[in-house]
């Protein structure tokens, strides 16, 4: 979308209720559920620019890979040597997009390529993957406090960012993506929303920039807070678990807490995590029974649900059922195979984040301006003292 673009219904800072017919929308503006290149001749040059556009998205994406495995090890022993180990991929992932996305639209090859950036399929392949590293089996052990810190903090958290963002007349879809974001998993939980709200690409790409500028500073702060005010490890764990928006960012903050601390924070991100897909269930039935719902248009019935429905999540949920039960028959040796898995959704993910970047339009994330940062900014505040709270309450008697 260019920066004189129209605005629509969809954009940061406009009401729901202003938005256009379908008709009258900027065709420029893609959803997360519509990746597919329109009225595109498949004739030879159209394959070749493809072919040079996965080349570029594999080579990237093999780029982050070994920057992620070797900025440790070229980090150890200097200043930036914990900023070094904890840098996560996605980081990688989307400032190599980025830099790719500058240097092909200043070659001219922005447009012609953009089939190769097949965003939809790299994400969905890599939640349904993310379904398998969660053990329904490791949760019912911790069930009790976990299950319910995980309840009331989304809940919270994530009634808290919607009724924010609307006070600061953020689009419905965005205040979905933030919203998720924060109260459950970060980045996997706003690309599940985006799914089942069809968010632009543009929002999913701010919204994940947001996540991973919050999540980074956290795994410092957080374990020295939890020291500062004199936590019991389970508590700090709860706490760090409840807080950090990234996986690999709560077993990096976990790890600096301690052990105990690191196995509880595992457990309590676990837990969020599965409660993702009963979010995006939610966020498909509220955004087709009320927010796009015309005035006088007959009730959505259960056709238009599963339509709209992400159907990648019963992906997931079926990963993590079929996870559980092949860990339990096969024990020690079952670690393997999931290790696998988890390996080959890591590398969706870093191609989905690859794809995100290069796809990004400046003008677009432009125009957002500040207003979702103050909200995200004062969402983790809430979620900080709400998870504080929790903790300290459900696991200050826990023991492992």
């Amino acid at each position: 979308m260019t920066a004189d673009a129209t605005r629509t219904g969809n954009e940061p800072g406009t009401s729901a209720d202003d938005a256009p017919t379908e008709s009258e929308r900027d065709t420029s503006s893609t959803t997360v559920d519509s990746v597919e290149p329109t009225n595109v001749a498949r004739d030879e040059a159209f394959w070749a620019w493809t072919v040079l556009g996965v080349l570029i998205v594999v080579g990237l994406a093999a780029l982050t890979r070994y920057l992620e495995q070797n900025v440790p090890a070229w980090a150890e022993g200097t200043a930036v040597e914990d900023i070094g180990a904890a840098i996560e991929y996605p980081v990688y992932a989307i400032l190599l997009g980025l830099l790719g996305n500058v240097a092909v639209t200043l070659l001219g090859w922005r447009d012609r390529i953009a089939a190769a950036f097949r965003t939809e399929f790299f994400i969905k392949t890599g939640l349904v993957l993310l379904g398998a590293s969660i053990n329904l089996a490791v949760i019912a052990s911790a069930a009790g406090p976990a299950i319910a810190q995980a309840i009331l903090l989304i809940s919270g958290v994530f009634l808290f960012t919607w009724w924010l963002a609307g006070r600061f007349g953020l689009d419905d879809k965005l205040r979905a993506l933030l919203a998720s974001a924060v109260s459950i998993c970060g980045v996997s939980a706003a690309i599940a929303a985006a799914g089942a709200v069809r968010a632009r690409r543009e929002q999913l790409a701010y919204t994940a920039s947001l996540v991973i500028v919050f999540a980074l500073p956290s795994i410092f702060v957080l374990p020295w807070l939890a020291d500062v005010f004199g936590l019991s490890d389970a508590v700090a764990g709860a706490w760090i678990g409840g807080n950090i928006d990234t996986t690999a960012a709560v077993t990096a903050a976990g790890a600096l807490a301690g052990e105990e601390a690191l196995q509880i924070a595992s457990i309590v991100k676990v837990t969020q995590n599965a409660l993702m897909g009963v979010v995006a269930v939610a966020l498909t039935a509220y955004f087709t029974l009320r927010v796009e719902r015309r005035p006088g248009a007959a009730r959505p019935g259960l056709g238009e649900l599963w339509t709209r429905f992400p159907k990648f999540v019963l992906g997931f949920i079926a990963a993590s059922v079929i996870a559980t039960w092949y860990l339990d028959a096969a024990g020690a040796d079952g670690k393997a195979t999931i290790a696998i898995v988890n390996d080959l959704r890591v590398w969706f993910l870093i191609l989905a984040f690859v794809s995100i970047g290069l796809e990004v339009r400046v003008a677009s994330l432009r125009e957002a301006g500040w207003r979702p940062v103050a909200v995200f900014a004062s969402a983790t505040v809430f979620n900080l003292a709400l998870a504080l709270a929790l903790a300290s309450l459900l696991f200050r008697n826990f023991s492992a």
